[in-house]
């Protein structure tokens, strides 16, 4: 039977043994539990993968993978097709509004000339072009400070998506109208249903590949700001706080950690210090 008539016929589906052999892969690679009530969601996301290697069904992809020592080619792949990407524009507004109102006023009373933010998840590129835009706003209302974004991501299809920085038109609408006028460009074709991030916003952002399983986080000078949120959601207690060592390793003294609303450190013994909502200092 071919591969559209096994999916076709709805029998292609992953044995408990093939998936939890792609379970123990993606946590050592990444840190993603993946636990059995995720089996369906990926089966969905990997039929792409048996029709791009051309395997006949999910079980002889996975022997593709496992028995005849795929891995290391189809690594990238696999971690992309199973991350989960959700993202908007000024996700979760309480953290702009702490950034605008306390966090950037502090930190330019304090004499700092330049900062330097990373979103450690950036996925397609809401996050940073989001901080972008207040921080541009902030600079252009203040006379400073200037600014450089970091955005890694482990997934490279969403990091391409990213760079190009265009996004459906209805992505922006959570963006307040006075940023959205100055930061997004719409296209000339107006059936065109797409808006594209301008250009001084986009220079300021560098993207790059990034995996938080790594031992250590090649960022260059420690960050005013680190963005990680709702990501320490996909990891176990221990390596949430593995990740959160690393990151606030990441930051200069006095430099803050923004995490998801729903992700919480308590218990971790960690060098940071809640300073407001899933937002922490480091000491």
């Amino acid at each position: 039977m071919s591969a559209a008539a096994i999916a076709a016929s709805g029998a292609d589906v992953l044995s408990k043994r093939d998936f939890e052999r792609i379970a123990r892969y993606i946590y050592a690679q990444a840190g993603i539990r993946l636990p059995p009530a995720k089996l369906t969601m990926i089966e969905g996301r990997l039929r792409r993968r048996v029709r791009a290697t051309q395997s006949a069904s999910l079980g002889d992809y996975c022997a593709w993978l496992f028995e005849d020592d795929n891995l290391d080619q189809e690594r990238q792949h696999l971690l992309n097709a199973v991350t989960t990407n959700k993202t908007d524009f000024f996700r979760e507004p309480k953290h702009f509004d702490y950034l605008q109102s306390v966090a950037l006023p502090q930190m330019q009373d304090e004499g700092v000339r330049r900062l330097r933010v990373w979103s450690a998840a950036c996925s397609t590129g809401a996050e940073p072009y989001t901080i972008a835009m207040v921080l541009d706003a902030f600079a252009r209302e203040r006379r400073g400070p200037d600014y450089g974004i970091l955005a890694t991501d482990l997934d490279t299809d969403v990091l391409a998506t990213a760079k190009r920085g265009i996004y459906p038109a209805a992505q922006v609408e959570p963006v307040p109208a006075a940023l959205r006028q100055r930061y997004v460009l719409r296209p000339r074709d107006r059936d065109r249903d797409e808006v594209r991030i301008v250009p001084e916003l986009r220079s300021a952002v560098g993207f790059a590949q990034l995996n938080l399983m790594n031992d250590h986080y090649p960022v260059g000078e420690p960050m005013d700001m680190i963005f990680c949120r709702n990501v320490l959601i996909y990891f176990d207690k221990p390596t949430q706080e593995q990740v959160v060592r690393r990151l606030a390793a990441c930051l200069r003294p006095g430099g803050l950690l923004f995490l998801g609303h729903s992700e919480s450190v308590a218990g971790f013994t960690l060098p940071i210090t809640a300073v407001g909502n899933t937002v922490f200092k480091k000491i």
